[in-house]
């Protein structure tokens, strides 16, 4: 997530979206990654040009791009390297939000039930083999920076660092995510399901798993296609309204919900039985995927009066 404000520093932010052949670039590489010649096929744009408008969406951080070997040829191919972009415009009455934030480890979960395919490496190798569940129980597993699975869970718990004195407003859990196929399918739904504390905050479908076309931006040189490359950065917010996703409401689970007077809570990522589309999910941490972060979890807070 880009999180902008009018700060100078943004206008290329601003210049790269305030173009439609530009927001085109961006709606096209929603469906897929895609190299130049396929973006320029689409939009009727010579080869100077497309190169042109990218090299603007890749300064403002929009889109990355890698050179791949592909069919006997080198392609420059193009994707997404932000799911939203936030604007804080400047008020004059606005205070300054408080709020604690938490880094998890993907490897850090505390509880797991999980079906193959599925597995989980660091930066540098496998933990154990493909496909063999016992490997979610390695001591090396605290160091993944991936973890995938077709079907079930894995849970994460955190210490609860709000003081007497101090009133939950919102939550945000941020992460990136994607589906779990055999080797890597841009178009695998999966229903991924979020549970805070056993009350489950909602549901989203990833479109796919992918790593067909391009390599993941911080995905190590060692992790070959055509294996799960990277995800989508989510970003989950509850408050007292309901729960959203990227800013679209997904449930009327709020925080008074949520028993936030625990001293531990329990985070869990979850394919069921019963989800329409069982297509398992991918975790991707620091050192993984396009965004080299671990699970972001920050409160917003509140003094009592």
């Amino acid at each position: 997530m880009i999180k902008a404000n009018t700060d100078r520093k943004w206008l290329p932010l601003y210049e790269a979206l305030a173009s439609e052949v530009r927001l085109k670039i961006i709606e096209l590489l929603a469906e897929k990654p895609m190299n130049l010649k396929e973006i320029a096929e689409r939009l009727a744009l010579s080869s100077a040009i497309l190169t042109m408008h990218v090299r603007k969406l890749e300064l403002a951080g929009l889109i990355a791009t890698k050179m791949v070997r592909k069919e006997g040829g080198t392609h420059k191919i193009c994707t997404l390297a932000e799911s939203t972009v936030e604007i804080a415009l400047p008020h004059a009455e606005a205070e300054e939000k408080l709020f604690y934030e938490q880094n998890i480890p993907v490897g850090h979960y505390t509880s797991f039930e999980v079906f193959p395919t599925c597995g989980l490496a660091t930066r540098e190798k496998m933990v154990g083999q493909f496909d063999d569940p016992r490997y979610f129980l390695d001591p090396e597993r605290v160091n993944a920076a991936i973890v995938w699975f077709g079907k079930g869970y894995v849970e994460y718990k955190l210490p609860n660092y709000l003081r007497p004195s101090q009133l939950a407003e919102e939550l945000e859990i941020s992460f990136e995510i994607g589906s779990e196929a055999p080797g890597s399918n841009d178009h695998w739904p999966s229903d991924i399901r979020f549970y805070l504390n056993g009350v489950r905050l909602g549901e989203w479908t990833s479109p796919g798993d992918f790593g067909m076309h391009s390599r993941g931006r911080f995905t190590p040189e060692w992790w070959h296609i055509p294996l799960n490359q990277f995800g989508l950065w989510k970003a989950l917010r509850v408050n007292r309204e309901g729960t959203y996703m990227d800013g679209q409401r997904i449930s009327d689970t709020t925080l008074d919900d949520l028993r936030l007077d625990n001293a531990f809570w329990t985070l869990r990522f979850a394919v069921e039985d019963d989800a329409t589309h069982i297509g398992g999910l991918t975790l991707y941490g620091a050192g993984f995927g396009n965004y080299n972060q671990d699970i972001m979890f920050r409160m917003y807070y509140s003094q009592r009066r």
